[in-house]
């Protein structure tokens, strides 16, 4: 992604980034770039923080329409 962390908006917390992923899946599908960002020492710790889904600020409303229908 070549957007700057100042145009990210984070649209979800997940409790890992595997189900972070998930949903970064159906955003893929709906033609919507997204990002993970989560803090786990690493992977050492991976309960230690949630997983943020990151898109593009002008991107919110259509990746929150895709979440909500799973498309």
């Amino acid at each position: 992604m070549t957007t700057k962390s100042s145009d990210l908006v984070s649209i979800g917390t997940f409790r890992s980034t595997a189900d972070a992923r998930i949903a970064q899946g159906i955003l893929d599908e709906a033609g919507i770039e997204s990002m993970i960002r989560s803090d786990n020492a690493g992977g050492m710790y991976p309960a230690i923080d949630g997983a943020y889904l990151l898109v593009r600020a002008e991107d919110v409303d259509r990746a929150n329409e895709a979440l909500q229908t799973g498309q």
